[in-house]
C-alpha cells in the first residue's frame, strides 16, 4: 500500500525541488553536451527541473501535471530539434512529471521498513537505479538493431530522415530480402532442422541424467555433474574445436549428425540444471507410493514424475532450442556449407558482403528469443505453484 504524505511548501523547497533539478541537470548535460556546450546544458536543465518541480506540485494535479509536463517539454524540443526534439523533450516530460509526483506523495519509501534512516531509503533508491542502469546497459544494443532494421538505405546507421521521423526514411525491403533470398531461406531451414533434433536430444538425455544424479544413493555424483555441465563453462571455442578433431575421426564432421550432436551437448547442460532444480522439491514418497501399487518404473515416470517437472524439462528444453538456433562458433568448425545455419549466414553478412538484412533477421530472432523466454517465466511461475512455493 503506497505511502501518501502531505507536503507543504518548505518540504518542496528542501526535497523536491533540489532532486527533480538534479535530473533535470543530468538531462542538460546530455543535451548540451550533444549541442557543443555541457556547462550551459546543466545549468538549463537544473533551472528546468526546479521550475517544473515547483509549478507541478504548486498548481496542478498528479494527472493534469503529467500530461502537461509531457506536451510542454515536446513542444519545446520540436522548436528546438525538429521531430527528435519533440521525442526526447516528450520523454524528458514524462520522467520529470512522474518524479515530481513520486518523489510528493512518498513512495520513494516503499519497499522499507517504517523505521528505515534517511541514509537507508537512499541506497535503496540508488541500488534501484543502478539496477535499472544495468538494465539500460544490456538492452540498449538490442533496441537500436530494432529501428535500424526498417533503415530504407543499405546502411548500419540512422541516417537524416530516419532521425527526422521522415516515412521515406523507413522501409521493409530487408525483411523482403530476407523472405525472398535463396541463401538466407537455405540457412533458416537448415535452423530449423537442426534445432529441434538437438532440443529433442538434449531433453531425453538432460533430463536422464538429472533424474539419475538426483538419486542420492549414485556414486561421485558431484564429480559427473561437473563433467556434464562443463560446456557451459568450458570456453566455446576449445570445445568447437576438441569436436571437430574428435568428429573427424569419427566422421561426423561436416555432417548432419554431427552437427545435431555438438549442439546437443551444448545444450544438454542447460535441461540438466533447470531439471535438477525442479526436483528440489519433488516429494519422492509420491514415487515410493507409486511402486506400492504396483507401478512399474516407466509407468510412475511418465505418470507421476514428469508431469510434476514438466515445467523444468520444458524451459530446459526451450533454453538448449536458443542455444543451438542462436549457436554458429561449434557449428563453423563441425558443420560444412550443407549445414549452414542462420547464425551462420549472418556472420558470413558482416564478414563478406556486408548486408543489411542481418539486421532484419537480428530482430526476428530478438523477437523469438522473447517469446521463448516470456514462455519459460511463465513455466517458472507454474513449476513454483505446483511445488507449494508461491500462492496461485
Amino acid at each position: 500500500m503506497a505511502l501518501v504524505e502531505t507536503r507543504t511548501h518548505p518540504d518542496l523547497m528542501r526535497f523536491t525541488m533540489p532532486v527533480t533539478a538534479l535530473a533535470g541537470g543530468v538531462f542538460g548535460f546530455v543535451l548540451g553536451s550533444s549541442f557543443g556546450s555541457a556547462t550551459l546544458g546543466v545549468l538549463a536543465g537544473l533551472a528546468v527541473g526546479a521550475v517544473t518541480a515547483f509549478v507541478l506540485q504548486s498548481f496542478l494535479q498528479r494527472k493534469q501535471g503529467r500530461l502537461a509536463a509531457a506536451i510542454v517539454f515536446a513542444l519545446a524540443g520540436f522548436l528546438i530539434a525538429g521531430a527528435k526534439g519533440a521525442v526526447g523533450g516528450l520523454i524528458g516530460g514524462l520522467v520529470l512529471g512522474w518524479l515530481v509526483y513520486w518523489l510528493d506523495s512518498g513512495r520513494y519509501r516503499e519497499g522499507v521498513p517504517t523505521y528505515a534512516t534517511p541514509g537507508q531509503v537512499l541506497w535503496h533508491n540508488s541500488f534501484l537505479f543502478i539496477c535499472g542502469l544495468i538494465f539500460f546497459f544490456l538492452i540498449a544494443p538490442i533496441m537500436v538493431i530494432i529501428p535500424l532494421s526498417f533503415n530504407a538505405e543499405n546502411f548500419f546507421t540512422f541516417t537524416p530522415k530516419m532521425l527526422a521521423f521522415d516515412p521515406e526514411g523507413y522501409s521493409l525491403k530487408h525483411y523482403r530480402d530476407f523472405f525472398s533470398n535463396p541463401d538466407w531461406q537455405q540457412a533458416l531451414k537448415n535452423s530449423v532442422r537442426i534445432a529441434p533434433a538437438a532440443t529433442l536430444l538434449s531433453v531425453s538425455l538432460g533430463t536422464l541424467a538429472a533424474i539419475g544424479l538426483s538419486q542420492s544413493h549414485v556414486p561421485f555424483r558431484r564429480a559427473i555433474m561437473a563433467v556434464l555441465i562443463s560446456p557451459m563453462i568450458v570456453p566455446l571455442i576449445i570445445s568447437a574445436a576438441g569436436m571437430y578433431f574428435f568428429y573427424s575421426r569419427l566422421g561426423l564432421q561436416g555432417t548432419y549428425v554431427g552437427v545435431v550432436l555438438a549442439h546437443a551437448a551444448l545444450g544438454i547442460p542447460f535441461v540438466i540444471i533447470t531439471v535438477t532444480a525442479t526436483l528440489v522439491g519433488f516429494d519422492k514418497s509420491l514415487t515410493r507410493a507409486a511402486a506400492n501399487m504396483g507401478a512399474d518404473p516407466v509407468t510412475t515416470f511418465f505418470r507421476v514424475q514428469m508431469p510434476l517437472i514438466l515445467p523444468g524439462v520444458i524451459s530446459g528444453g526451450l533454453f538448449a532450442f536458443i542455444t543451438s538456433f542462436d549457436e554458429v562458433v561449434v557449428v563453423l568448425f563441425v558443420g560444412s556449407a550443407g549445414q549452414k545455419t542462420l547464425p551462420w549466414q549472418m556472420f558470413i553478412g558482416l564478414r563478406e558482403q556486408i548486408s543489411p538484412t542481418i539486421l532484419a533477421v537480428a530482430t526476428i530472432l530478438v523477437v523469438i528469443s522473447i517469446a521463448l523466454l516470456t514462455t519459460v517465466e511463465l513455466l517458472r511461475r507454474r513449476s513454483e505453484r505446483l511445488r507449494g512455493m508461491s500462492p496461485g
